[in-house]
């Protein structure tokens, strides 16, 4: 029997706010008063527009009970911690103790908050697919709309396959209210049709219009890392190629500048999920929590405030870098400037995503959340094309990178040599290595590592004791899906 989706159930009330459209950061509520039935929305070209904002809307800080935006902070803390990458010092969330020394299993809430977060937003957009089509409006603006919603879903499901494997591929806004599960193979099918889709997206939209907004380079390079993940190593190459020819991304001459507010949106951002300037007063739930959650505590004696340092760097992160790596001192702060001119060494503790002067008490961020950068457009053509034994471009674009790490803020200095006369395998580790200097606290470790095989050979090195196993390679589906649908089958070893 067909009835309306449990997933959608919880949304129907979301997608007619007007208060999301002119702004994706503002709450969405499910009250009662606010509530406009299905039935009488998707009318109007404003309607389109309202629900597609909405979908945007549920990938950053928008709270709605005891959940958050997709990317607020379960998903890129989850990504973190289950690898080499970060420690957990957050004491009154065991969950993300278990995640950090996998010891984590179905009932751990971080999860239960990602599949929650991403099918809620899936659902908002499987609702647009469906009922954009209908409405009388600007064609051109119509289609638009409908490809961004399908970005969005194939993005959305991208992370979930790679995080859940075999998962319900919920595509319509009426489905079974237990629907089953589907291969793997099925959903990056789907995935692959949703971003071939988007990549007729506008390259760009018009200036003030587009921050956060997806592109035909953001669809390309999502797609261009499906391909990656999937070991489809000419599919990355050519969708990579296509990002980089376009001519629309480059890399900020210096790294410290990737995460200025000024940088937002900017020629390094391929999809980003913007947080704060959403009018008016900006309180906590409205802005990103990057400072909040991975600066140093003792950073107070500076003005700032809030700081909890809940997710701290682990000690093999911090010495993987070589000497004079501009990205090291950019990515973490290991020293305090107190009030009386006295300097106190700490650890390492992260502050990339802080902007000094923009937000010198740090309370909250106002930053974007990097979905995709160029700079790793360039890093997966770099490992795409040493698996194919184009060496040429393999090391032309890893050393694109490496080369900007050089740059002090003033000249490029005389350290880290581009890479040469490499094996097969040690570029493919180098490149691995790069990544993990390159995107700390980016939500990229634990997917690099599953899909390289690499969790039960490099976690024990900067974490010993720690153990990840072959289970580990996916997370456990959260008890609370399995007991509502019994078509759920829970991985192996949960």
């Amino acid at each position: 029997m067909k009835r309306i989706s449990p997933y959608r159930k919880i949304l129907v009330a979301l997608v007619a706010l007007s208060t999301i459209a002119t702004s994706c950061k503002k709450f969405l509520t499910e009250d009662p008063k606010n509530v406009v039935a299905v039935t009488n929305f998707y009318k109007t070209e404003q309607d389109a527009v309202f629900a597609v904002n909405a979908i945007y809307a549920w990938l950053n800080s928008i709270s709605s009970g005891s959940y958050a935006g997709v990317y607020l902070n379960s998903f890129w803390v989850t990504a973190g911690l289950a690898s080499d990458e970060l420690n957990n010092q957050e004491i009154f969330s065991p969950y993300y103790d278990q995640t950090a020394t996998f010891t984590y299993n179905p009932q751990n809430t971080a999860l239960q908050e990602i599949w929650y977060t991403h099918y809620k937003t899936i659902t908002l957009a499987n609702i647009a697919i469906e009922r954009i089509p209908a409405i009388q409006m600007d064609a051109t603006l119509r289609a638009r709309l409908v490809n961004e919603a399908k970005f969005l879903r194939g993005l959305l499901y991208f992370d979930m396959v790679r995080m859940f494997g075999e998962i319900p591929l919920v595509l319509k806004e009426t489905e079974p209210l237990t629907p089953t599960v589907a291969g793997v193979d099925d959903i990056y099918a789907q995935i692959i049709t949703d971003l071939t889709d988007a990549e007729a997206l506008p390259a760009v939209y018009p200036p003030g219009a587009g921050r956060g907004r997806a592109t035909s380079g953001a669809a390309k390079a999502i797609l261009a890392k499906v391909y990656l993940t999937r070991n489809n190593w000419q599919g990355c190459v050519d969708k990579c190629k296509e990002v980089i020819n376009s001519g629309e991304y480059a890399l900020w001459d210096d790294f410290a500048d990737v995460f200025k507010l000024s940088s937002r949106g900017g020629k390094e951002a391929v999809f980003s999920v913007g947080f704060g300037d959403a009018g008016g007063a900006i309180i906590f739930w409205e802005v990103g929590q990057f400072n909040v959650r991975l600066l140093a505590p003792a950073l107070s004696a500076e003005g700032v405030e809030n700081a909890q340092g809940w997710q701290v760097p682990t000690p093999d992160l911090y010495e993987s870098y070589e000497s004079n790596d501009r990205r090291r001192s950019v990515t973490f702060v290991t020293e305090v400037h107190n009030p009386d001119g006295s300097i106190t060494s700490i650890n390492p503790y992260i502050q990339k995503y802080w902007d000094r002067e923009a937000e010198p008490n740090a309370n909250g961020s106002a930053n974007d959340y990097p979905v995709i950068r160029y700079a790793d457009v360039l890093l997966m053509m770099a490992e795409a094309s040493n698996e194919l034994g184009n060496m040429t471009d393999a090391y032309n674009y890893i050393n694109m990178v490496r080369k900007r790490a050089r740059f002090d803020g003033t000249v490029y200095r005389d350290v880290l040599p581009d890479y040469t006369n490499l094996s097969k395998d040690a570029f493919k580790a180098a490149v691995l290595e790069e990544r993990r200097r390159e995107f700390v606290a980016e939500g990229q470790r634990w997917f690099d590592l599953a899909r390289t095989g690499t969790l039960e050979t490099l976690v024990p090195v900067a974490k010993p004791g720690v153990t990840p196993q072959q289970k580990h390679y996916l997370f456990p589906i959260p008890q609370r899906e399995v007991d509502l649908n019994p078509n759920l089958i829970q991985n192996d070893g949960y």
